[in-house]
């Protein structure tokens, strides 16, 4: 499988390059033997509140509410749960125990693979994230408190699984942008208007200042232009 980065994959190419038969939760804390997985979504109506942080490189990820049962509470009424009735952690629980023993030196942070939903069936790679943080967050408009959970981009970003050669990481685009590029540019690639292979890709690149946070400098373009692109930057 090729290199995911930005690039717009299908819903059944992410079950594969993460060689998984399903994925049917948003927060997968140690689903495979060296990462975690995480599903965000900021699109008008998304359950929960994510975004990209104002470095560029860091995401805030909401922690996940109790399940909705028949005559149970409202889960946007109550606090987002540690534990199950059982005593048993939450993936809020299990993400939250990692950063702990990451902050308190007995373990390394825990790889985080992120992925954010285009649309209907549509996803984006976002990249291999640190897991570094933590606050659980009052919120006034519900009267409760969440989990928001910080990740940080790796440095240096590897090869995903399956995947034939490593890239260097840019600043994120956010979800926000990748979305209203995905509109505008009917989801074609700008030059060809080919829907196969297609990259969120920079106009000007950010090596060269350009912005990752504005629809202006994000475009869609398939494998073939993009490379072309490429080898033109001097």
């Amino acid at each position: 499988m090729r290199t995911m980065e930005n690039e717009v994959i299908t819903w059944r190419e992410v079950l594969q390059l993460e060689d998984l038969g399903t994925l049917q939760r948003g927060m997968n804390f140690r689903i495979k033997r060296d990462h975690s997985i995480i599903l965000m979504s900021v699109r008008r109506g998304a359950p929960y509140v994510d975004r990209v942080l104002s470095d560029g490189i860091t995401i805030e990820y909401e922690g996940h509410d109790v399940p909705k049962y028949k005559d149970g509470p409202n889960p946007k009424a109550v606090d987002q749960p540690v534990k199950f009735p059982n005593g048993r952690l939450t993936q809020n629980g299990l993400f939250v125990q990692a950063v702990d023993s990451f902050k308190s030196g007995k373990e390394t942070a825990e790889i985080v693979h992120v992925y954010n939903k285009i649309t209907s069936g549509i996803w984006s790679f976002q990249g291999r994230f640190l897991l570094v943080d933590y606050n659980f967050t009052f919120v006034p408009v519900n009267k409760r408190s969440v989990f928001k959970f910080r990740l940080r981009l790796l440095e240096k970003q590897s090869a995903l699984p399956n995947s034939k050669r490593d890239l260097p990481h840019n600043r994120l685009i956010p979800t926000e942008v990748k979305v209203a590029v995905w509109r505008r540019d009917r989801g074609m690639c700008v030059q060809c208007s080919s829907k196969n292979n297609l990259h969120f890709d920079h106009d000007i690149p950010f090596s060269k200042g350009g912005s990752s946070i504005t629809v202006d400098n994000v475009k869609l373009m398939c494998a073939r232009h993009n490379l072309q692109k490429s080898d033109r930057i001097e």
